[in-house]
């Protein structure tokens, strides 16, 4: 074991010459159990593996494996938040802890000692238990039989004693309004205004690794959309006001050609009156004589001449 302690210390103080990787974050909910894995297949006897804890500015032993047996150290006074939690896999050294709680959350680090130091960094987030959200009926709304059609209302999601979460409206996938907060035990409220009630709204609380989503499918919070579907109000009264603009243009339209055509027909009567040409019938008498008579005037003809 001094063999095993002293790599440990000169690892954490001296800062060994090691293979290095990238920290690895890992976020769970209170209840759950999680693994920090070695990526070790099979230890060997000459093997050496520790895992620790940073608590309060230090690092405490959790569990070490040396010349293959195994040791843990959740009995210490600083580890009293383990005990009963801890659990490594003799095989490959890797650890799970179960029954996580936030006491839990930090940073792990693992030093494997095979020939050569390695190391790995886990930094553990436990998060609260997410608890269903609650849609009510906001306090301003009329009541249902008070509402009409034309009414919106207005609906209010709420999550009590969260942090780092995010309070999100849906309408079927489409985000409608979100809210988030990384303050700690909090409760958060986010409204919605509809004019109508269907099944594809829903509130959704989430962290960044999960979420609960309650939908919207109480009916007497809102008035219903007719046949699944709804139209503004706002919407019916301009189609409205639309057609019946159409049908006056058309009836004005219609009245112009009809007048129009009235009065280029009583134009045109005017015009062939005024055309016609009055004549003046002038009668001129002319009495012929007879030369084969007795010279009197035998015939009177008649002539015409017009102006």
């Amino acid at each position: 074991m001094v063999y095993a302690f002293f790599c440990f210390f000169l690892w954490l103080f001296s800062g060994v010459s090691a293979d290095t990787d990238e920290t690895e974050m890992i976020s769970v909910m209170e209840g759950d159990s999680v693994t920090l894995h070695t990526d070790v297949t099979e230890i060997h006897r000459d093997d050496q593996i520790i895992w620790t804890f940073k608590l309060k500015n230090s690092e405490n032993r959790l569990a070490v494996i040396y010349n293959q047996i195994l040791s843990i150290y959740d009995s210490k006074e600083y580890n009293k938040i383990f005990r009963d939690r801890l659990k490594i896999d003799e095989q490959t050294g890797s650890l799970t802890i179960t029954n996580i709680n936030k006491l839990h959350s930090g940073l792990y680090k693992l030093l494997i000692m095979n020939g050569g130091v390695k190391h790995k960094s886990f930094n553990l987030a436990v998060y609260a238990l997410l608890t269903v959200p609650v849609i009510s009926d906001s306090p301003q709304n009329p009541s249902v039989s008070e509402r009409s059609s034309s009414q919106n209302c207005s609906l209010l999601c709420s999550a009590v004693n969260v942090s780092d979460v995010t309070l999100s409206w849906y309408k079927g996938n489409s985000l409608l309004s979100s809210i988030s907060v990384s303050d700690l035990s909090i409760s958060l409220s986010l409204p919605l205004e509809i004019e109508c009630l269907d099944d594809s709204y829903s509130c959704v609380v989430a962290y960044s690794f999960t979420n609960q989503t309650k939908h919207l499918n109480i009916t007497d919070l809102c008035q219903p959309c007719l046949d699944g579907s709804h139209v503004p109000f706002k919407g019916i009264i301009a189609a409205v006001f639309l057609l019946l603009l159409l049908a006056i243009s058309v009836l004005a339209v219609w009245i112009f050609c009809r007048r129009r055509s009235h009065k280029e027909a009583v134009q045109e009567i005017r015009t062939t009156v005024e055309e016609l040409d009055y004549t003046d019938a002038t009668f001129t008498t002319n009495r012929a004589q007879d030369t084969e008579t007795t010279g009197q005037n035998q015939t009177e003809y008649s002539e015409v001449a017009f102006r």
